[in-house]
């Protein structure tokens, strides 16, 4: 019996329709940019699978220090003890966080970095004893599947069995580079009839929302409305952190800080998860007392585990490396180019590119999750090339190290993907 038959017995895929879509892929092996599968067939993973591989996967240079690790240290639980990762971890990520960033607090996942963050809003203005219920966020914005981050999700598609649980968030347009005062009066109104919690967004790009690039200037002007109304600003950096915008994280691209930063996915590489949600000194001291209840209750049980630390560490020094930076440069030189003469083709409605990022939108009416979506993931992966349309988005987020040839296939498979729409 084969993986993909013994698959199909008792587990249940996330993101699927198992009734409609029965079989998932059977990977056996992944180096690199490719994916080979129990049958011998390679594909190249335009998607750093789900945006987390960004050194490739089994990069010998993270799983030898991990190896390492798991010799020494495996698992301490982070309430009681600390270790030499974790600190070392919080060293290196406090070098490269925008300069407003002082405390590092461990999570499992991105859904559970921005819970963590939602909370610490909101018990931040308990503890001054100020009382705030509702958060702001961008339209089609998406930060997670748990309770918290899916009320300030706003794509429906992932919550809408679930909205009448959920708590208050309003919703602004993202900044396009001419509407921003547009949502400073629509914040003005919002701001003055509500008590607000904080406001938390994706820096200049959407990615589930078919990876939507809006207006950093807009966004900074937006930040800076909220410093002067004493709300905190939660910066959800789970897809966008560790150099795909072209730099450290996209929070690097506005003057005005965030409160509060949310990152998972590439902080370990791909290899372990792990998330974190960093925060200034100032929300840090709200927490201290003499009373118990005002510190944050909030834990993991694998929370600072020093294995995913580890990964950390060594994928940190790796983006650092001349290499990667310059690697980061080419792909997005090279994406840049393409989107000029892809934009041309009369069945791409759109085209746009940052960093590691490209996306086009068809000129086409499609379900996020159709037929004509599946037509194409199944052109794609007949191609040799993973790709996962997002409605009539086609976008790529490749690993950083992907050779020149690979990412000129990832582009002629999309070209050619156009003959079928």
């Amino acid at each position: 019996m084969t993986l993909q038959e013994r698959d199909k017995k008792h587990l249940w895929h996330p993101l699927k329709q198992h009734q409609t879509h029965p079989e998932s892929l059977a990977i056996t092996r992944a180096k690199a940019s490719i994916l080979t599968d129990e049958k011998g067939n390679e594909y190249i993973d335009a998607l750093s699978s789900w945006y987390t591989c960004m050194f490739g996967h089994c990069n010998e240079y993270i799983t030898s220090r991990v190896y390492k690790q798991m010799q020494t240290l495996d698992q301490i639980m982070f309430s009681d003890f600390t270790h030499e990762p974790a600190i070392k971890l919080s060293e290196g990520l406090i070098k490269i966080l925008p300069n407003n960033q002082n405390r590092i607090f461990f999570n499992d996942n991105g859904s559970t970095a921005v819970e963590a963050g939602i909370k610490m809003a909101l018990q931040y203005y308990f503890n001054l004893e100020e009382k705030r219920n509702t958060f702001i966020a961008f339209e089609n914005g998406f930060h997670g599947d748990t309770f918290g981050a899916m009320a300030v999700s706003g794509l429906s598609v992932y919550n809408g069995p679930f909205e009448d649980f959920l708590m208050d968030v309003k919703r602004i347009p993202t900044p396009n580079g001419q509407n921003h005062e547009t949502i400073l009066a629509q914040l003005e109104k919002i701001t003055s009839e509500n008590k607000i919690a904080g406001f938390i967004y994706e820096p200049i790009i959407q990615g589930a929302a078919g990876m939507k690039i809006h207006d950093a200037n807009g966004l900074n002007t937006i930040l800076k409305f909220f410093k002067t109304k004493n709300i905190l600003t939660i910066a959800d950096e789970v897809m966008t952190g560790f150099g795909k915008t072209g730099s450290n994280f996209a929070s690097d691209f506005m003057t005005i800080k965030p409160d509060i930063i949310c990152l998972s996915k590439a902080l370990t590489a791909g290899l372990v998860p792990m998330a974190i949600t960093s925060c200034t000194e100032k929300i840090y001291t709200a927490f201290l007392s003499n009373k118990m209840a005002k510190g944050f209750f909030h834990c993991h049980t694998y929370s600072a585990n020093p294995i995913a630390c580890t990964a950390a560490n060594a994928a940190i020094e790796l983006l650092q490396t001349d290499e990667i930076q310059q690697n980061i440069k080419t792909i997005s030189a090279s994406h840049k180019q393409f989107q000029e003469y892809i934009a041309k083709h009369p069945k791409v409605k759109t085209a746009r590119s940052l960093g590691v990022i490209f996306a086009l939108d068809l000129d086409t009416k499609m379900e996020r999750y159709g037929n004509l979506r599946d037509k194409l993931l199944q052109f794609f992966m007949e191609k040799g090339v993973f790709l996962r349309p997002l409605g009539n988005t086609i976008y790529i987020q490749v690993p950083y190290v992907i050779t020149k040839n690979q990412l000129e296939k990832v582009y002629k498979t999309i070209e050619e993907s156009l003959e079928i729409v």
